[in-house]
């Protein structure tokens, strides 16, 4: 089982290399592979910097998923944020996933954040769903949200409000 661990430096690569390996399967993430490392590390850090939600789970010293709620820039947005959030293939449908949201949607409830939103692709059910149980909701339709290989995918923008 994995263990679900606020992101550290050290967790850099290992949050690369996972976020490349969803990346790559082209089915979930606005992602084709993973930023550059220097990108990745600037995000890594910016997050640990600011103390937004970045968690990930590890497993036999290994990354194996993330979860991060990228707080809005701009002043009116600053209630809100954006959830990231994904598990390699091989750990999928073990509670990585709902561990891994859990985490990051109670370190944002208690930054005090009132909305947290995401878009997931229409034909990923199983995440819908898990995004559901945890209380999100359908906000609408993003047509032609993606193109992956030269197919237009949809996406469902979904949002979680707390009072």
């Amino acid at each position: 089982m994995a263990s679900v661990v606020p992101i550290a430096e050290e967790h850099i690569e290992g949050f690369r290399a996972a976020l490349d390996s969803v990346a790559r399967e082209l089915k979930y993430l606005a992602f084709l592979e993973a930023p550059p490392p220097a990108d990745v590390r600037q995000f890594v850090l910016q997050n640990i910097a600011s103390g937004a939600p970045h968690f990930v789970a590890v497993a036999e010293a290994n990354v194996v998923g993330w979860c991060d709620v990228a707080p809005k820039p701009r002043p009116t947005l600053a209630h809100s944020g954006i959830l990231g959030m994904g598990v390699i293939s091989e750990y999928r449908r073990q509670g990585i996933g709902r561990a891994l949201l859990n985490a990051a949607l109670t370190a944002a409830k208690a930054r005090s954040m009132k909305r947290i939103e995401l878009t997931v692709r229409v034909d990923n059910d199983p995440a819908r769903r898990l995004y559901e149980s945890c209380g999100f909701v359908v906000e609408g339709l993003c047509r032609r949200h993606m193109l992956v290989d030269g197919e237009f995918k949809d996406s469902w923008l979904m949002a979680l409000l707390y009072d």
